[in-house]
């Protein structure tokens, strides 16, 4: 395991694999880099894959927060650095996109080509997730809230066909506190205002029935970010 050095001092692990140009992913909230493992080797023939543990996650450092996608984004710009990464092209997942977005808007030179996938804009212009979905996600009962997750993240048929684990779920070595950071962080996103800046082409993907995290933000971005496509 390798690990950068922030601004502030915090060492974030980040993996690398394949060769090519470089592709980095970046995964969704609570989560560490092996949210991208089921997918990573379709990538690896023909990428250099990066992939980072936020802060809180996997083997990063856990500081006390506060926590921000903002800062996210500085702890990216810390591993491209330290790997001598000019541009890559970004690919952001949920809070991940979100991420994604303060990269290609402070960091402009550093984006050759961005993907948002299932991600918003935050703040009052976004569209929320229902409240059915979410008192289903705040049960008091774990097993509960994490079987409403899953059945959000997966279709029975894909479940059926893929025994545990399942990355997505979020990072299940994280502290509580370390999770409260992230949901304030990516509950906290607002990136309106910037993102008409972006000048990275974009993609905008979003699947049509995501509950999660509402399809209808998508083409939000689109319509946002100049010249950018959506799927």
């Amino acid at each position: 395991m390798t690990h950068a050095a922030t601004p502030d001092g915090v060492r974030i692990a980040f993996q690398t694999s394949g060769a090519g140009a470089p592709l980095l992913l970046l995964s969704g909230q609570a989560s560490s880099h092996r949210w991208w493992t089921r997918v990573r080797a379709d990538f690896d023939d023909y990428r250099q894959v990066v992939t980072m543990d936020y802060r809180g996650t996997g083997d990063s450092d856990a500081p006390p927060g506060p926590y921000s996608t903002r800062g996210f984004a500085e702890d990216v710009i810390a591993v491209l650095n330290h790997l001598g990464i000019e541009q890559a092209d970004v690919y952001g997942t949920s809070m991940g996109g979100r991420v994604a977005q303060w990269i290609a808007v402070e960091h402009p030179h550093r984006v050759r080509r961005l993907v948002l996938g299932c991600t918003s804009p935050g703040g009052v212009h976004a569209v929320e997730r229902s409240p059915a979905v979410r008192r289903a996600l705040a049960d008091p009962d774990p097993a509960t809230a994490r079987r409403a997750l899953l059945d959000l993240m997966y279709t029975p048929g894909w479940i059926e066909r893929h025994p545990e684990p399942y990355w997505t779920l979020g990072d299940p070595a994280m502290t509580r506190a370390a999770r409260h950071q992230h949901l304030l962080a990516s509950g906290g996103h607002d990136a309106w205002d910037a993102l008409p800046g972006i000048t990275a082409p974009t993609l905008v993907l979003h699947g049509d029935r995501d509950e999660l995290n509402p399809t209808a933000n998508a083409p939000l971005l689109a319509d946002r970010i100049p010249g950018a496509g959506c799927s």
